[in-house]
């Protein structure tokens, strides 16, 4: 056996340069295989910490990869390899058999002697390293010198590795669970910004943007205290549960209150996020917002400066259980803007944070989203680096004559009645369509396009259009097809009769290139009467 100081010279070849490229996985392997020759032993393994289940995780062996494949896991505490990472110090078992070791795997191989040390980061357990024999040998304390000079080196790489892995999963998280694009909703404009911290990993920021069953629009901003992977997959939980909350309420108070409650119950103890929720009617007149812990957004007038919203604010999801949440209501005239935002926008050391908002409130008008929204993180963030991740997201109502017409070119098949209805109930109520105007119209439309499915094409199909547009004080809805009826199907008597019943005019042209369905009807009675 080579003497002590060979040995220590031997260590620089444990880690050297040539590992700098491999990843973690590979690199264990290699490191594993180095060890074993160094220290002339049977097997070598490593556990890592998982420490929210407070167990080791066999992540590495050699001469008995059985430990990870089979997944063992070893709790705090118990067994060898757990007695190791408790105490934080070498433990040398001469004897290895059920009385000693939680593991039977190294029993069953044959191990007769092990020899563990903790791995150890700023004083922290990240895992253990632990080497056996198949032949009785008794360890020496240049062995335990040798082993934990070799785990010391190999933490330092393991704990570089796994920040590196974890800031890159983190960030590929975060960026997935962010909306790729924005929903098109008529009557809204919309832009977002998300910018992440250039120091310090990515956190638990977000925005979501969803539309509701109702035809209203769901809004959602927060953070998670905290940073790192551990943040970003928190943050993927709360939006995911958010979303399933949000779909079955119509009050953002009482969403907020079951995704509090089932963080108390089920998440870790210490969690906690500040979070916002918006529902906006189907109109986007109104809107009903509750917080939790999150700073209020900014709201401009078409007409005046911008000004930060008064709205109830009650505590972090994470903190209490036994809070009655509020909501606040808020209107949101024709050509009003509304900014929501994370802290990283508004904070910054030794400025108080009344300064953050106001500069937000001067940067905040009533043009359009996209400018807005630029123009925000022009005068807020500019060339400066931020300390801290930054979501933005900036909703405008749009005046009622910058609102386009609808239109939509659709397979005829009767899976595409359902967009239809899904595209016009948001459009109609852009515009302004009183409630039993949406309801007509939907009807009208909706006989009208199931026609062209049942009767224009065959079972070849085809292609549909709709268009709707605001010619005041009605709304024109014209659906065409390029499809040839069957002659018995031209009158259809009972669909006339119930789309003449529901609107004001319905008028059919039919040619040998298709047939064209022209329906109007008023905007609410009361323009009409």
């Amino acid at each position: 056996m080579p003497g002590v100081d060979e040995r220590l010279r031997r260590i620089e070849w444990v880690t050297d340069a040539a590992l700098a490229h491999l990843g973690v996985e590979d690199l264990l392997a290699e490191l594993l295989e180095r060890v074993q020759a160094l220290l002339e032993v049977d097997t070598v393994a490593v556990l890592l910490l998982d420490a929210s289940a407070e167990q080791l995780v066999a992540t590495a062996a050699r001469g008995i990869e059985a430990e990870v494949r089979q997944g063992v896991q070893i709790p705090l505490g118990r067994g060898f390899a757990g007695r190791v990472a408790a105490e934080k110090k070498p433990v040398i078992l001469p004897q290895v058999d059920h009385t000693t070791v939680l593991n039977p795997i190294l029993w069953e191989h044959g191990i007769r002697s092990l020899l563990g040390v903790p791995l150890l980061t700023g004083g922290s357990v990240i895992g253990v390293l632990h080497v056996g024999t198949l032949g009785t040998r008794q360890f020496t304390a240049d062995d335990v010198r040798l082993l934990e000079i070799v785990a010391d080196r190999v933490a330092s790489v393991i704990q570089a590795r796994q920040a590196q892995a974890q800031r890159t999963a983190a960030g590929l998280l975060q960026r997935s669970l962010l909306p790729t694009r924005l929903p098109v909703v008529p009557g809204l404009e919309m832009a977002a910004r998300y910018v992440p911290a250039e120091r310090g990993g990515v956190g638990g920021d977000w925005y979501d943007v969803f539309v509701l069953p109702s035809g209203g629009l769901c809004v959602v901003v927060g953070d998670v205290v905290g940073r790192g992977f551990a943040a970003a997959e928190e943050m993927g939980r709360l939006r995911s549960t958010l979303r399933a909350h949000a779909f079955f309420s119509n009050d953002p108070a009482e969403a907020l209150m079951r995704l509090n409650e089932q963080v108390q119950h089920f998440d870790r103890p210490r969690m906690m996020a500040t979070v916002q929720l918006a529902m906006w009617e189907p109109s986007f007149g109104r809107l009903r917002l509750s917080s939790a812990g999150h700073l209020p957004p900014v709201l401009a007038f078409a007409d005046r400066h911008a000004s930060i919203v008064d709205v109830l604010n009650d505590p972090p999801v994470g903190v209490s259980s036994g809070v009655r949440r509020r909501s606040t209501t808020i209107n949101v005239p024709e050509g009003a803007l509304l900014c929501f935002y994370t802290d990283g926008l508004v904070e910054r050391r030794a400025i108080p944070l009344d300064d953050g908002l106001q500069r937000l409130c001067g940067a905040v008008g009533a043009g359009p989203a996209e400018s807005v929204c630029s123009r925000i993180m022009r005068q807020l963030i500019g060339d400066e680096p931020p300390a801290d991740d930054i979501a933005v997201l900036v909703l405008r109502r749009q005046q009622l004559t910058e609102i386009g017409p609808l239109e939509l070119a659709l397979p005829a098949q009767p899976w595409s009645l359902k967009d239809v209805r899904d595209s016009l109930r948001p459009w109609l109520s852009a515009v302004g369509a009183g409630p039993r105007a949406v309801a007509d119209l939907l009807i009208a439309v909706g006989e009208a396009c199931t026609n062209v499915v049942e009767h224009a094409y065959g079972p070849e199909g085809g292609i549909m259009t709709v268009r709707l547009e605001l010619e005041l004080p009605d709304v024109v809805a014209t659906i065409e097809d390029l499809g040839r009826w069957q002659s018995q199907h031209e009158g259809r008597g009972r669909g006339m009769l119930v789309m003449r019943r529901c609107v004001d005019d319905v008028r059919i042209s039919r040619s040998s290139t298709g047939t064209t369905v022209v329906i109007r009807r008023c905007l609410a009675e009361e323009i009409c009467r």
